[in-house]
């Protein structure tokens, strides 16, 4: 039965209505009383009838309203996890999976699942017993159980002491689950990668020389990464194409076709629709029979294997290097689309991050690069210091800069949603009139400090810095050391400026002591610990207010003010400093420093429950990083070996630093406890890190 107002009414009996409609006319309404008292229980019924069909559907874990989720779940002896990542944010999907994945309780093929599911990094699954050294019986040979690897299986060698490895060992003792040993009958290790591998569209090669070209856009030598496989089915386990890591020369020579182009020929049908890499010259690809994988590492003054025979491009997949044939035109145009490996979102990058870029004002004008204007002092121009330059690809544009901004006004350059492009300044200054602000977005800057000058007529009120990377060091050297490691990559100069950090990675500021900045998920990085992270504009006075929500910061600290939360402050005196401590704070009364590392004698305000704690503490209570080297996939990553009052030291018990949002602590817990359910009986499992 129909439940509109319409045809409730044609039920009365024909006297009510034509009574109710002479009264509505009189009274000069749309409708009678009579009629909206019937609309008024149509509107109650359909609330009734829509609660009946939901009671149905909450009976599916498919169709079910997200209240009903645990209760399903506790059916069938469901275990929450911390909802720390996507696929266990919503537990419906896991409930969903939860038979289907007991069916094969205890196998290797779920407990690698499990691992992906739960902690969002991508897994593979060991079994430890039969990669057992073991005394043959001569009636059950077992060919590929051999005590010494064969030397003349490269490959395979090369995956020795990585979860890959096909080489067998004799019997480790220890427990797996201290991740000490590892070869024993009942043994099975889950191993992860934290590192991910982030793509680049048609980002352009660095010059070095002749026919020589850098991948990195910083001219720095760094590995180029995979692309992971997707795996289809849980049928089986996962392979070193399934998960992000960085392609060796020989991996990348033997697999050109997986991870390289999109067709063997100029010819041939298209085999590879999203590879890992692909050259393209003067906006022409190079297809796969023209590539040529080699070392190019450094001989004498040139590359070494340079130039490649005709017609041939070279590759070096290890240091990100590119040669071209001694025919080719030079210098060209060269874009490349490769996959670089990082940690986390952070800093400039073409990761999602729609979030942060909501569509301007309709009266707002903005500029696109280069569809609008072909750079981007050109678009600033015209939008006469209030508007929005967007840049729409991830090209370089060497540039200097002069942002200024009009009172009342804002100017916000952002890259593209999925783009990053290079900011080669010669210069960037900002300056604004009474409530001016200013936002940079999803951009890499080098070669220049960004600068709010003090000229007397500044006024700028805000500056904003999200998805950045201001290169530690203003630039880097072939070999990853910064070119400039005592220089700041923030000047701000005017006292009265709020400058917002968030999710960036930055170099040294020095600030004004009446200016104010904060920081959430973000680096601050002066390149050594006993350099000068932040502090006045004079590089040793107390420098502006500062707040810091999960960030890392390496050395020396010295503001007005302080609040610091769940952070790493990795700060050292240098031999004859002279500073009296490595962190300090002008102002102790006002702020509270929680949750958070710094070193013991930091003068700094009211602590609470920040290590070490005491001077016995301060001997084994220390955060070890992986790297500490910008331009290294590993960057800023706390080492496995860092000390649990440092790896589950935030207040939500996550890790403190800059990868605090990751929740690396929960997404293990949630394995375990995993584990403890799927584990077989007499079985033990250790958890292991690979990147």
């Amino acid at each position: 039965m129909s439940t509109d107002t319409q045809s409730l009414f044609e039920l009365l009996p024909a006297i009510h209505r034509i009574r109710d409609a002479e009264l509505a006319k009189t009274l000069g309404l749309e409708r009678g009383p009579l009629e909206e008292l019937i609309g008024v229980l149509a509107e109650q019924i359909a609330v009734a009838g829509e609660s009946l069909e939901q009671l149905h559907d909450d009976l599916f874990i498919e169709t079910c309203a997200d209240w009903a989720v645990p209760y399903i779940g506790d059916l069938i002896g469901y275990q929450s996890l911390h909802g720390v990542t996507p696929k266990v944010a919503s537990a419906r999907a896991e409930v969903a999976h939860t038979i289907a994945l007991r069916r094969r309780k205890g196998t290797a093929l779920v407990l690698e699942q499990l691992a992906r599911d739960v902690t969002g990094w991508d897994a593979r699954a060991v079994e430890y017993f039969q990669r057992i050294v073991t005394t043959q019986y001569m009636n059950h040979t077992r060919p590929h159980n051999l005590q010494s690897p064969d030397l003349r299986r490269g490959a395979a060698l090369e995956f020795v002491g990585t979860a890959f490895e096909s080489a067998n060992r004799t019997v480790d003792v220890r427990r797996i689950e201290s991740g000490r040993g590892r070869h024993n009958i009942p043994n099975v290790g889950l191993h992860l990668w934290r590192i991910q591998a982030y793509r680049h569209r048609d980002t352009p090669a660095l010059r070095v020389g002749p026919r020589r070209y850098r991948v990195s856009p910083l001219n720095h030598d760094l590995p180029l990464f995979n692309r992971p496989l997707a795996e289809d089915d849980i049928t089986h386990l996962a392979e070193p194409a399934h998960v992000p890591g960085p392609l060796s020369r020989r991996r990348l020579a033997a697999e050109l076709a997986q991870h390289y182009g999109t067709r063997a020929h100029a010819a041939a049908p298209a085999d590879n629709a999203e590879p890992a890499l692909l050259l393209s010259v003067d906006g022409t690809p190079i297809e796969r029979d023209q590539i040529v994988v080699c070392n190019l590492g450094d001989d004498g003054a040139g590359w070494a294997h340079t130039p490649p025979p005709a017609g041939v491009y070279a590759i070096d997949p290890v240091l990100g290097r590119i040669a071209l044939p001694p025919e080719a035109d030079d210098p060209a145009e060269l874009s490349l689309t490769w996959h670089e490996g990082f940690s986390a979102d952070l800093g400039g990058g073409e990761y999602e991050r729609g979030e942060s870029l909501p569509a301007p004002a309709a009266s707002t004008l903005v500029v696109r690069v280069p569809d609008d204007q072909p750079s981007i002092g050109a678009a600033l121009t015209q939008i006469a210091g209030n508007g929005v330059v967007e840049i729409r690809d991830s090209r370089r544009y060497t540039e200097t800069l002069t942002l200024a901004v009009v009172a009342d006004g804002q100017i916000e350059i952002r890259a593209e949603n999925g783009r990053r492009p290079v900011l080669d300044l010669g210069g960037c200054t900002v300056t604004g009139g009474a409530n001016a602000a200013c936002t940079l977005n999803g951009l890499l800057v080098t070669g220049a400090p960004l600068l709010v000058p003090d000229d007397g007529t500044n006024a700028l009120k805000q500056l904003n810095l999200l998805h950045c990377t201001l290169v530690p060091g203003i630039a880097l050297n072939p070999d990853a050391s910064p070119a400039q490691p005592t220089s700041p990559s923030l000047l701000l100069e005017l006292a009265g400026l709020q400058t917002h950090i968030e999710r960036c990675i930055v170099g040294a500021v020095r600030c004004h002591e009446r200016a104010s900045l904060s920081a959430h998920d973000s680096l601050i990085d002066a390149t050594v610990r006993s350099g000068v992270a932040l502090a006045a504009l004079d590089g040793s006075g107390p420098g502006a207010a500062l707040t810091l929500e999960a960030c890392t910061v390496v050395g020396k600290l010295h503001a007005a003010q302080m609040s610091v939360s769940n952070s790493i402050l990795l700060a050292a005196l240098a031999e004859s400093d002279s500073w009296a401590v490595p962190v300090r704070a002008a102002r102790k009364q006002v702020g509270c420093v929680r949750f958070s590392w710094l070193p013991l004698g930091a003068i700094v305000p009211t602590r609470f429950r920040c290590q070490p704690g005491s001077a016995s503490d301060a001997q084994h209570i220390a955060p070890r990083f992986t790297s500490l080297v910008y331009g290294t996939p590993a960057y800023a990553q706390l080492a496995r070996s860092t000390p649990p009052e440092v790896l589950r030291g935030a207040d939500d018990e996550s890790e403190m630093g800059v990868f605090h949002h990751l929740h690396g602590a929960q997404r293990e817990a949630n394995l375990r406890i995993r584990l403890a359910e799927y584990l077989r009986v007499g079985l033990r499992a250790g958890i292991f890190y690979e990147s």
